[in-house]
């Protein structure tokens, strides 16, 4: 059962927008040759970001006075599943299926592999380590394992066995959680990464398509192909409290009817391709297979602003460094598998600025 209202704690319903909403957003055409995989904005700046393509390629993309340019690029051997920054902004991290870790340095355009596994890298996170706040990378792999990396050696500081393939994964404060094949989610306490604090089963029937830490670090959000999303705690009295799984990404078609029949609906369901929390105010945003993205608040359990589909699926999302533009990517998702992937279907970025109707918690009266 959904617990999210369709009206707001005032009794106002809730605000879905119109492509009026949209036509101000920056399009970036043409921002790889590819399905897009991943966006990572710089932690230390607004407008700059890296985007990861399955045309085994990670650009980087700068935003200045409403006009895009391409700063960078740097090649993979096979796709790029997955990037991100350093705390510092001077170094990318990126991964993918040609199985390596490569670190590119922003200043010197130089470019680096650390390390590597024994098949596809899905995910990584820099993350801060231990009593003393170490950074290093953290990867997930289909090779059943993940592995933290110090970006100045080759070898590993640490390798966990996970119960399955790597699927989904993310960081905040010292939580990291795992998603794997097979619905397992497993949190690990970064005072201790190199042990696994929990394992359990996801609460979703399906397999996990996303997974999202909360900014405050005391749980996460799981989004899976059935078009569901579910709201964790780490703390099992708090979870017991206060988390819930609701519907999202679906859309209701008119069936079509036979002679003397009445005509249904019926609900098409699409997978939640990846979900992110705003870095200030804690509400977060899922985008899916849909091609629609939506602004939610799970304290109030209410969506914040809803907006219409579009004629893609959005395999990425993501915020800037304070909130104020989330880029989302048209492009082809995968989750109809290689026969889908059609020749003229778009691969573009946008970035919407957004405001604080559309993503700030709103109080009750």
């Amino acid at each position: 059962m959904s617990l999210y209202r369709t009206t707001g704690s005032t009794g106002t319903t809730t605000a879905m927008a119109t492509d009026k909403d949209l036509v101000n957003d920056i399009t970036i055409n043409n921002p790889a040759n590819d399905s897009i995989s991943d966006i990572a904005f710089s932690p230390q700046q607004d407008f700059l970001f890296s985007v990861a393509s399955w045309d085994n390629t990670v650009r980087i993309w700068d935003v200045q006075n409403g006009m895009t340019q391409g700063r960078a690029q740097y090649e993979h051997q096979a796709p790029v599943l997955t990037t991100r920054w350093s705390s510092d902004g001077t170094k990318i991290a990126s991964g993918g299926c040609d199985n390596v870790v490569k670190i590119y340095d922003v200043a010197s355009g130089q470019t680096q592999q650390i390390g590597s596994h024994d098949a596809p890298v899905k995910l990584l996170r820099f993350v801060q380590c231990g009593p003393s706040n170490q950074e290093c990378i953290v990867t997930g792999s289909w090779d059943k394992t993940i592995k933290y990396w110090d970006m100045r050696q080759s070898q590993p500081i640490s390798t966990v066995a996970m119960p399955e393939r790597v699927y989904a994964m993310d960081s905040r404060q010292k939580l990291l959680v795992i998603g794997t094949a097979e619905r397992h989610i497993i949190i690990v306490d970064l005072n201790n990464p190199g042990q696994i604090f929990r394992t359990s089963m996801s609460p979703l029937k399906w397999q996990t398509r996303t997974i999202a830490c909360y900014i405050e670090g005391n749980g996460f959000a799981i989004g899976s192909i059935e078009g569901r999303c579910a709201i964790q705690y780490v703390d099992e009295q708090e979870q017991r409290k206060s988390g819930f799984s609701f519907k999202c990404h679906r859309q209701q078609q008119q069936a079509t009817a036979t002679t003397g029949t009445r005509a249904s609906t019926e609900s098409h369901v699409y997978p939640v391709n990846s979900i992110v929390f705003h870095p200030q105010y804690g509400t977060f945003a899922t985008a899916g297979g849909d091609g629609s993205f939506h602004f939610w608040d799970k304290n109030q359990r209410h969506r914040l602003k809803g907006f219409p589909p579009m004629n893609s699926s959005i395999p990425v999302c993501n915020f800037n460094r304070n909130g104020s533009v989330f880029a989302y990517a048209l492009s082809y998702d995968w989750h109809q598998g290689h026969m889908a992937n059609r020749s003229d279907y778009p691969n573009v970025i946008r970035l919407h600025a957004t405001t604080d109707d559309e993503v700030k918690e709103k109080k009750k009266r």
